[in-house]
């Protein structure tokens, strides 16, 4: 097909890298096949917006520092789902028709979508029932997109949420100290089980694995004997449950749910029955942003190329991934089905256990106590 116009939008929480992605889908569009883009704003709500809220988005916008900054040129949102769309009034209606109709509008020949699965699964229902022509590219610090290795802004966050470790050991070690460090991760635990793995963390704890507050004690009262130290540190996962399976959530707007509160239970818990001091931090926020690593730079670079190419070819409902080193698709139904957990028993779970690290459940589902 003749590619002519195409648009982007960035859909569900911002990450490092998104404005690389960009960037390499417009020097694509624009130089490889002379089509022009439009930037949609915050997502579906650009095109639900009277008139659909977009900009043109031309290479010169890219020859400075765009390469190498956080967050997205072009907005965001995690709300505003359009086929159950909150209106003023407190009702909700199905808006999924005025996206297409906005499409149309604008003379869209395809959509770039970079988003994670939530994201995902409106997008297929947008190509499923109303035939919208998206590509898509998966972008999450989670990293949980079914049918990739690295999604876009991960290995940064793991990297921030490392550096954060660095820093807590010394503290820590200074003052014999417990140091528990809270990072991003809902139903996932890929942070926490890579950057505990860099970061010489003694305990992991992560969504997948159920654990016991006893086996953690156990670990850290193992230390002064074992390694000849008196401090630890421990990464948890905001999504990990209390030891009874209580989820830590705040209730938001519109009746989202936000984890967090994790670091904050445990470091009291530890606290009480080491006896230890303790301390915690929650990384938060600071893993989205700020400026992207090399490696997804390159990821983003890749997918931007891929995804341009795919739309040129009339391959709609896919998605942009990264498999055994090189960039795939896959079908967009198939991305955004399910969501991609920690193999509890891959390799990494296990090059943790092989070094050490506890994830608090030893003899769990064994039998033993």
């Amino acid at each position: 097909m003749t590619l002519r116009r195409l648009g982007i939008m960035t859909t569900g929480g911002d990450c490092a890298g998104l404005n690389a992605v960009i960037r390499a889908a417009v020097m694509r569009a624009v130089q490889g096949y002379g089509c022009e883009v439009l930037g949609i704003r915050r997502g579906t709500l650009g095109l639900l917006s009277e008139p659909p809220d977009v900009e043109a988005l031309t290479p010169d916008l890219f020859s400075g520092a765009a390469l190498r900054t956080g967050g997205t040129m072009i907005g965001t949102t995690t709300r505003g789902n359009p086929f159950d769309f909150s209106m003023p009034d407190g009702s909700r209606r199905d808006r999924s028709a005025e996206v297409i109709a906005a499409c149309q509008r604008l003379g869209l020949d395809a959509v770039i979508a970079i988003g994670g699965d939530g994201s995902f699964r409106i997008l297929g229902r947008l190509a499923q029932e109303h035939g919208m022509k998206v590509v898509c590219i998966p972008k999450t610090i989670d990293n949980d997109v079914v049918g990739t290795e690295n999604s876009i802004g991960y290995v940064t966050a793991v990297n921030v949420a490392t550096e954060a470790l660095d820093r807590l050991q010394t503290t820590a070690a200074s003052h014999s100290r417990i140091m528990v460090l809270e990072v991003m991760g809902r139903d996932a635990g890929h942070i926490a089980l890579s950057a505990g793995i860099a970061g010489g963390a003694d305990i992991i704890l992560i969504p997948e694995i159920p654990y016991r507050i006893d086996n953690l004690v156990a670990r850290i009262q193992s230390l002064p004997e074992q390694l000849g130290r008196w401090f630890a540190l421990v990464v948890v996962a905001e999504g990990c449950k209390t030891e009874a399976g209580a989820p830590l959530t705040h209730p938001e707007p519109g009746g989202a749910v936000r984890y967090g509160g994790i670091g904050n239970w445990l470091a009291d818990r530890l606290a009480e029955r080491t006896g230890w001091e303790t301390r915690y931090t929650i990384l938060g926020h600071v893993q989205r942003g700020g400026m992207p690593s090399t490696t997804d730079r390159v990821l983003a670079a890749a997918f931007g190329v891929r995804a341009v190419d795919l739309a040129a070819a009339g391959r709609f409902g896919r998605v942009v991934v990264w498999q055994n080193r090189r960039v795939q698709d896959i079908p967009l139904a198939e991305a955004g089905e399910s969501v991609h957990l920690v193999d509890v028993d891959g390799d990494l779970v296990r090059t943790a256990r092989g070094l050490g690290v506890s994830f608090g459940d030893e003899g769990i589902g064994t039998g033993a106590t």
